[in-house]
């Protein structure tokens, strides 16, 4: 940070007023000379001592060890508690790694975050500090040899981090302990992005720079008239959470923007490309979200946009009074997979698909009804359609769908209505064929009350042409200790 110096000088006269110009010309002389007596005493030879911002290599002591990320990320999990690195008898211990955050945008707040390599990394951690602004020091891509001794290991919010013990907490380094654990190396190296996909995220990923390729803004964020911002929303009170989707497989993932970054108030970028950043965890450790350090860690050159396609006549102000496919699930089976009546029932991955289920209490089913989750599943993933028999919108005119949802604590896991115009009804073409979306339907959402059943609207179809298929799609998140349960019934299609 520059500062600015002011020299202020004050002459005080006597009491008496000055009556002449010559006195007072006089005077401004004096001060003009006392001026240059001031300046040449600082200054001499009008050489300026500039400050000395180069940095020496380490000199380490011959008792000294050396560690790694993945060693130290070890430590803690074989513990599976806070673990303090004990005083050495003969030397110090210390743990190489490179910077890979930077606060110099705002969107991080006294940590650091460390990779252990500077290309393909294997491991990365968090180490807190009660500093602000870093990267004047610990600028992006810098070498730094962090002294564990004294230091202790622990996890808060699903991410292992780096501090000072407190009791079973873990506080942030003060100034004089950073300057004593965080020693910076001469080398500044060119951090190359790990590239993965939003399907690879792990445990193994935390705390890594990452590129995701082929990514664009959910098309309801960034479309439109009210296109939004990063964190400058009336909603967005410590971070903006917006949705990023892969053109190649549909995954999405959550960048997480914190409100006070400097880039808060911008406009989110329509276009498609790569975007990098850090791997962690959401506040309350339930998903994954990737954070920048600016916005110019995105790419997105590409402006042809990966949307699916759309089905939407809006809502029709009734029900169409003819029916032509319908089910309330009082004839299926308790606890097995929804079967017959034309419906096809598929698990594209995992073990869960839906099933017939009955239910009292605040949580009530319809009678029986049909649900589908993969809460305590085991699986790493899970996707599951149930699909209606294929419906010939050119046989009649004037369709609606309508159907009710309900959930019990969907959170990250998601439930879509998709059409397809070209399916061909075989279980082996599921994945191949072209699904849209059904964007005028209400489904419910994690944050609408789990007992209460929500209508979807009568979901207009009159302007679509040819013969369709319409698909629940159920995705979780790959974390089935955290993914939730949906639920359907009283399902219509009808005509005039």
């Amino acid at each position: 940070m520059k500062t600015q110096n002011e020299n202020n000088f004050l002459i005080q006269g006597n009491e008496k007023k000055i009556k002449t110009m010559k006195t007072i010309k006089l005077n401004k002389l004096v001060i003009l000379l006392l001026s240059f007596v001031v300046f040449n005493a600082c200054v001499e030879d009008d050489d300026f001592d500039t400050p000395n911002v180069s940095v020496l290599p380490i000199e380490f002591g011959s008792g000294d060890t050396f560690t790694d990320i993945d060693a130290v990320l070890g430590i803690y999990n074989q513990a599976g508690e806070l673990t303090t690195f004990d005083n050495l008898p003969n030397g110090d211990l210390y743990m190489e790694a490179y910077v890979i955050s930077t606060d110099e945008g705002g969107n991080f707040f006294e940590e650091i975050v460390l990779q252990d390599k500077a290309e393909n990394p294997t491991a990365g951690i968090v180490i807190q500090v009660d500093v602000n602004p870093l990267f004047t020091l610990y600028e992006f891509g810098r070498k730094v040899y962090i002294k564990l001794d004294g230091l202790s290991v622990s996890e808060d919010n699903g991410v292992i981090q780096l501090g000072r013990a407190n009791g079973n907490d873990l506080d942030k380094l003060s100034a004089t302990q950073r300057n004593e654990h965080i020693l910076r190396d001469p080398e500044v190296a060119t951090i190359v992005p790990l590239e993965v996909s939003i399907s690879d995220f792990s445990n193994e990923l935390e705390n890594l720079f990452i590129r995701l390729n082929d990514v664009q803004f959910n098309r309801n964020d960034v479309l439109g008239e009210n296109v939004l911002t990063f964190a400058a929303e009336d909603d967005d009170q410590f971070d903006g959470e917006r949705i990023l989707e892969s053109c190649s497989n549909g995954s999405t993932v959550i960048l997480s923007t914190s409100t006070f970054s400097d880039f808060k108030s911008l406009l989110l970028p329509a276009n498609r490309g790569s975007i990098d950043g850090i791997l962690t965890r959401d506040y309350f450790d339930d998903f994954y979200t990737l954070v920048i350090n600016s916005p110019e860690d995105i790419k997105f050159n590409n402006s042809e946009r990966c949307d699916p396609v759309e089905l939407d006549c809006g809502l029709a102000s009734s029900q169409a009074p003819n029916n032509i496919f319908a089910d309330d699930f009082e004839t299926q089976s308790v606890g097995s997979l929804i079967s017959g009546n034309g419906w096809t029932n598929y698990i594209q991955e995992g073990t869960e698909g839906f099933e017939a289920y009955s239910q009292g209490g605040t949580n009530s089913s319809l009678g029986i009804s049909c649900r589908v989750g993969s809460y305590n599943s085991g699986d790493t993933s899970s996707i599951a359609w149930l699909i209606t028999p294929a419906i010939d919108l050119d046989a009649q005119s004037g369709e609606t769908f309508s159907f009710k949802s309900s959930n019990s604590f969907s959170d990250s896991s998601e439930l879509e209505l998709l059409f397809s115009p070209d399916w061909d009804g075989t279980v082996a073409n599921i994945t191949s064929a072209t699904w849209g979306v059904l964007p005028a339907a209400y489904i419910v959402q994690d944050s609408d009350f789990y007992g209460a059943w929500f209508d979807s609207g009568f979901v207009d179809l009159s302007c679509g042409t040819g013969t369709i298929h319409i698909a629940f799609k159920y995705t979780g998140s790959g974390e089935s200790a955290f993914d939730g349960t949906y639920e359907l019934d009283e399902i219509s299609i009808d005509s005039e």
